[in-house]
């Protein structure tokens, strides 16, 4: 039996029947001129391979009665794998936007608490002959980070790899008794008697970072978010249980070229094209607001030495995002100043602080304070959003991945929204192309699709700025891949610069 943090149990504990906390990742593959090829019963069969190397995928939760500690992961007794794969298609033509109302509707369920937390759908249908793979993964396992490293484990990096160490000498797995409501009562009891010493301990670091938070954020010439001064859009109202979803890709190597030409990091020009896409989108809703929109950026703090491991290690940081500005360039230099001072004021809190104070509130306490803000309705009441919406890019691998021998064409992510930012932009890195994933409140972006079309047309704005500024440059050229042996699982990409 394994113990969840008290972040991870944050994650479940704020799900509601509105805000379901899962994350979702939508695989496009392309299995022609497979032999045999990838067809359910085959991709059943790769899944059921790789289950030793991935132990989530076969733990369920158990909560402690009246949410007095928190839940625990043990090996489900009752597992089977045949509920958690499906087999669905979409309908003619099978193009993009048939594949992203699918996984609308899959992302508008909850998970069921009762078994392991994920679901993977085999796509058949798609235009071309191609397949996709929808996965669905509570976020209580997993952050961004372990979602890379469970890709790591399903995906080869050649089409016939040699089978892997890893699985053969995988113990044996064995279920686990599931503890009884009494006894899981009494270690509940044993950890109440610890709490006192760690909430004097963390509020006492806590009440330091404040002040020196504070004293940052008051000065002139801070340009990061803050939260409680965002915009109040549409996206920022009392989201519902359904979704919308849409996708887009842009060239990796044209953002390389514009971060070269600015001196800036790849992140801020990624930042940017989303901001221009943002600007045009509220532009044609005629709901431009007058002042920078305020994005979450969730930021990985997973120690090295934690890597391949499963749950939450993330914090976050608050960064301005300049839709009201008119020339795109002016809006990178606002991101860049935005997220120094975002990064600053991170630091100052310290990479474990959100995590520590995760773990002062019971499960009980989390679930009573989202019930309250969602009965009340309360994010529709304040005059000004907490945040306007979350933007997470992940790091993905620079070389081609099979799946079951099928070479992966495309990954685009998706995080989960909450009441008051109905809005999640999730950007991971692939090969020569950025994969953006949108998923918003279907009722407060209906139109979700308009703001996916936005985005290439906002990073040829942004290049035909640079262009015309400092004359045309030569094409980015990608750097070529280091060879990663044909057995191994993938390496951790370091964050980009």
């Amino acid at each position: 039996m394994q113990r969840l943090s008290g972040l991870d149990t944050a994650f479940l504990s704020i799900e509601s029947p509105s805000a379901h906390m899962h994350v979702m990742g939508v695989a496009v593959l392309d299995p022609r001129d497979l032999s045999p090829e990838l067809d359910f019963d085959r991709f059943c069969a790769h899944l059921a391979e790789r289950l030793p190397l991935i132990p989530p995928f076969r733990q369920r939760l158990v909560t402690v009665p009246f949410g007095l500690d928190y839940p625990a992961w043990v090996e489900d007794p009752a597992f089977d794998l045949d509920y958690h794969l499906r087999r669905v298609a979409v309908p003619a033509p099978g193009g993009q936007k048939e594949l992203a109302t699918l996984a609308a509707d899959i992302a508008s369920r909850p998970l069921d608490r009762a078994r392991p937390l994920w679901e993977m759908y085999f796509v058949e249908g798609l235009e071309h002959g191609r397949v996709a793979l929808v996965s669905k993964i509570h976020h209580s396992a997993i952050d961004g980070m372990s979602g890379v490293d469970i890709m790591a484990h399903l995906f080869d990096l050649e089409a016939a790899p040699e089978p892997r160490l890893a699985i053969a000498i995988a113990p044996d797995w064995s279920p686990e008794r599931v503890p009884s409501d009494v006894e899981l009562l009494a270690q509940a009891m044993v950890t109440a008697a610890r709490r006192p010493v760690r909430v004097v301990r963390t509020a006492s670091k806590v009440v330091g970072t404040a002040w020196r938070v504070v004293q940052r954020v008051r000065g002139a010439d801070n340009h990061g978010g803050v939260p409680l001064t965002a915009p109040k859009l549409t996206m920022n109202g009392t989201i519902t249980p359904h979704r919308s979803i849409a996708f887009s890709s842009v060239p990796l190597a044209e953002v390389k070229r514009l971060k070269d030409a600015l001196g800036v990091k790849l992140n801020d020009v990624v930042l940017a094209v989303a901001t221009g896409a943002l600007r045009s989108y509220l532009v044609g809703r005629d709901e431009l607001p007058d002042r920078s929109l305020v994005a979450t950026i969730p930021t990985s703090v997973r120690a090295v030495d934690e890597a391949n491991t499963m749950g939450n290690r993330v914090s976050a940081m608050f960064a301005q995002l300049p839709t009201e500005l008119d020339d795109p360039i002016a809006r990178v230099e606002a991101i860049r100043l935005s997220t120094i001072d975002a990064k600053d004021i991170h630091d100052d809190i310290g990479a474990t602080t959100l995590q520590e104070l995760a773990a002062l509130a019971s499960p009980a306490m989390l679930r009573s304070a989202m019930r309250l803000v969602s009965t009340f309705r309360l994010t529709d009441r304040i005059g000004s959003a907490v945040h306007n919406l979350v933007v997470s890019n992940v790091p993905g691998p620079p070389f081609p991945l099979y799946l079951a021998g099928a070479r992966l064409e495309a990954m685009h992510p998706l995080g989960p929204i909450f009441d008051g930012a109905g809005l999640n932009l999730t950007v991971i890195s692939y090969l020569d192309h950025l994969d953006f994933g949108f998923l918003g409140c279907r009722e407060l972006l209906p139109d979700i699709d308009d703001l996916a079309a936005a985005v290439p047309d906002a990073l040829r704005e942004l290049a035909k700025a640079v262009d015309a500024r400092n004359g045309p440059a030569a094409p980015h050229r990608a750097k070529r891949a280091t060879p990663r042996p044909a057995s191994g699982g993938l390496n951790r990409v370091a964050p980009r610069s």
